[in-house]
């Protein structure tokens, strides 16, 4: 716990470099070859960083079978790069890994790591589909707009059609966006009713309350009145015996 807990600041950190070596050569392919080549190096750098997170926690954990076990989304990202060396792979292990990262981070609630998530998502497959598309042959997405068009259109399960992959490897990634899309949409709206439910939760509990009060007032001044009906008849009964005895009296005199 305490070397997740130091090394959570730094790690996102790296995903951030990684973003930034992945989204370069995509929007700039015309860049110097040594930009490609620094940008190359960062994404082997970030994965090896978070692989080597990985071994550490391993070795630090009491079982390790059984972290093993427990974790498996994270040896997938650490070994997914190993199989083949493509860029998208170390994207898609990067993403799972710092999505990991960032549930774990105690700053993050819930809806800025679903807001991220959303936001990431988009970025990430839009540059994807880009870079497998853009010199596909009868391919119709050219540029990042259509690309970030697209990938709205995908999360969101509109799907206009103007725009949609042609190879293979740009159509799974349709479908990757696309179910990550309808979960995280998914959460975004159960986020969004529960907050309504909460607040409508709230104003009945205090709609009860302020009927409570009402009612606790109401019986409070009916017992006052009862107190002050009973204290007059009282006295107007204690008055009656001292006006009868006068009139006794004057005989005598």
């Amino acid at each position: 716990m305490r070397w997740e807990a130091r090394t959570q600041g730094p790690l996102l950190s790296l995903a951030v470099a990684f973003a930034v070596a992945y989204s370069v050569p995509i929007v700039a392919p015309g860049a110097d070859t040594w930009v490609h080549r620094l940008c190359t190096v960062t994404e082997w750098a970030v994965w090896a960083a978070f692989a080597a997170d990985y071994l550490v926690r391993l070795a630090l954990a009491p079982g390790r079978w059984l972290f093993v076990r427990s974790h498996p989304l994270d040896l997938l990202a650490v070994a997914l790069p190993l199989v083949q060396p493509l860029r998208l792979l170390r994207l898609v292990s990067t993403l799972l890994l710092v999505g990991r990262r960032a549930r774990m981070a105690p700053q993050i609630t819930l809806t800025t790591y679903v807001g991220g998530a959303v936001v990431g998502l988009m970025m990430f497959g839009s540059l994807a589909v880009l870079r497998v598309e853009r010199d596909a042959p009868g391919g119709n997405i050219k540029t990042l707009g259509d690309a970030v068009w697209w990938s709205f259109t995908t999360m969101t399960t509109v799907g206009y059609g103007d725009h949609a992959p042609t190879t293979g490897l740009g159509r799974l990634l349709a479908v990757g966006l696309m179910i990550s899309g309808i979960a995280l949409l998914g959460v975004v709206t159960a986020n969004i009713a529960a907050w309504f439910i909460s607040r409508f939760e709230r104003d009945d509990a205090e709609e009860r309350r302020q009927t409570a009060l009402l009612e606790a007032l109401t019986t409070e001044v009916k017992q006052l009145r009862a107190e002050v009906a009973r204290l007059s008849g009282t006295e107007a009964g204690a008055s009656v015996p001292g006006q009868a005895a006068a009139p006794s009296s004057s005989p005598r005199s």
